[in-house]
């Protein structure tokens, strides 16, 4: 019996690599909403493709997700170029639903610092990389899935590599943490920072950051945010206080998740999430700030649950 005939519903196949793909697609765009559509795109192809001929629907689907991919990087980096003030990732908070399925030593790092640094690789570099390195794919599948030779793609995870290690282990080896729960000290720190931002303590402020420390604000033109990276405990700490004076209301909320593995601040208003906070934190201070305000990029963070969804005596 064919396998398309044993499996005649083609989501029932494809179903089960559903969150591989969206974890590989993630990586190589940044991007939820775009990995979200270029899995819907591999669906279309897989539904429409000859399935009893397919030996390997693993890296078949895997092998579409990343040409699809490497085609979106290409428009996306036009766009790019237009982005008004610093670009980051889209914050993911659940991590797990993006894990790669494999026991490799980046499987469970999706980092911003990891991420802005593949941001900065060619298509190619990035895929290479993310595929062998990540994904425990050979280099002969890589080869397959770039049309490239073997030895060409050795060289891509390489270079790739080499870029990788600049920012490791600071910030982009977190460690491992249940989604939305992180480390008592890092919630500490936190509340600290909070207090501090919210009382225009500037001194206060200026012992919990690093003297090198990196804001970075992602607004996209559609927020307040700084049009360049602040860099400097100082200039930092007076930007903090100074738009957290100006921007916080009353109807705001503030809740501690990881985001992107890390630990962070989520702010609500009434209708959901308004900013996300992820914090990179060595030797007890903040060393880099990573702030996302754009509304497009928070639509995949879940809103605060309504105080009743607790259950009844919580």
């Amino acid at each position: 019996m064919s396998s398309q005939s044993a499996i005649p519903n083609p989501a029932a196949s494809f179903d089960p690599h559903r969150r591989r793909l969206l974890g590989l697609a993630y990586r190589m765009l940044g991007s939820m909403a775009d990995a979200e559509d270029a899995v819907q795109e591999t669906y279309l192809r897989w539904h429409a493709a000859d399935r009893d001929r397919v030996s390997d629907p693993r890296a078949f689907l895997m092998t579409t997700t990343a040409r699809i991919c490497i085609d979106m990087l290409t428009s996306a980096r036009v766009r790019r170029e237009e982005y008004a003030g610093p670009w980051l990732p889209e914050p993911v908070v659940d991590t797990a639903a993006l894990a790669p399925d494999s026991r490799t030593e980046l499987a469970e790092d999706l980092s911003i610092a990891l991420l802005l640094t593949l941001d900065r690789l060619s298509p190619l570099e990035r895929a290479a990389f993310l595929l062998h390195d990540v994904f425990d794919f050979s280099f002969g599948e890589v080869a397959a899935t770039l049309e490239r030779g073997e030895a060409a793609c050795r060289q891509l995870a390489a270079r790739a590599r080499a870029h990788v290690r600049t920012i490791r282990p600071r910030g982009a080896a977190p460690p491992p943490a249940r989604s939305g729960e992180i480390d008592a000290k890092h919630a500490q720190l936190l509340s600290a920072f909070v207090t501090a931002t919210r009382s225009g303590d500037l001194d206060g402020l200026m012992r919990l950051l690093a003297s090198d420390v990196r804001v970075v604000t992602d607004g996209g033109g559609k927020a307040a945010a700084a049009l360049n990276v602040l860099d400097g405990a100082d200039r930092a700490a007076r930007f903090l206080v100074g738009v957290t004076r100006k921007g916080w209301r009353e109807d705001f909320t503030l809740r501690f998740a990881t985001i992107n593995g890390l630990p962070g601040i989520i702010v609500d208003g009434p209708d959901g999430p308004v900013q996300t906070a992820a914090f990179e934190i060595e030797g007890g201070v903040i060393r880099a700030l990573y702030v996302v305000r754009n509304p497009d990029k928070l639509r995949h963070v879940a809103a605060a649950p309504a105080p009743n969804e607790s259950g009844p005596g919580s």
